[in-house]
């Protein structure tokens, strides 16, 4: 059996944090290989040189632009990387937003996914207060964040925790400040 597990979230909520120090303890406890799947890793480099081609800005990812043109294809290529991992035998834990993916409930589609019924997928939603997250996003000075600080009042009114029906399934992590019983019952929750 093979896992899929998506770790979702706005920035600075500590998505690619929380994947890391999870990705251990979900290998030694299925006794299966993982591998890490982080969206800014792997199409940070294309994202830049496309937005710098398109707009002279490189660390671009929230405009009209890219969210109209680059966005999907993005997501779209990291889920796919995923499904040919699960393939191979080897789980995956996909890290990036996904925000539209999980109003919509897409992740819990296995159709949409790519993936049989023999994968386990799980949804993890990591949040924290806007003020938390704010002050993430500047301690770490990422400049992919610039768009983000420069029109915080447009982009936290995309800012959302699921709930209702939309948040049915979803494993919810209060990343704010976790202590270790937290990360003991998500590791049951994936798994």
């Amino acid at each position: 059996m093979t896992h899929l597990v998506f770790f979702c979230g706005h920035a600075g909520t500590g998505k690619t944090t929380l994947a890391r120090r999870m990705i251990g303890p979900l290998m030694r406890s299925s006794a299966a290989p993982f591998c890490l799947l982080d969206k800014d890793i792997l199409y940070g480099g294309y994202s830049s040189a496309a937005m710098t081609l398109l707009t002279g800005d490189p660390y671009d990812r929230d405009s009209p632009l890219f969210l109209d043109h680059l966005r999907d294809p993005e997501y779209r290529g990291l889920i796919d990387t995923a499904r040919d991992n699960l393939e191979l035998g080897v789980s995956a834990i996909v890290v990036a937003p996904l925000s539209r993916e999980v109003r919509e409930r897409r992740l819990f589609d296995h159709a949409w996914l790519g993936v049989g019924a023999d994968v386990t997928s799980r949804v993890v939603w990591v949040h924290t207060s806007e003020e938390t997250a704010h002050r993430r996003i500047v301690e770490r000075g990422n400049p992919n964040d610039a768009y983000k600080l420069a029109h915080w009042d447009d982009y936290r009114k995309r800012r959302f925790v699921p709930a209702g029906d939309m948040a049915a399934d979803l494993l919810m992590f209060d990343n704010t400040a976790p202590a270790s019983q937290d990360y003991e019952a998500l590791l049951a929750g994936i798994l």
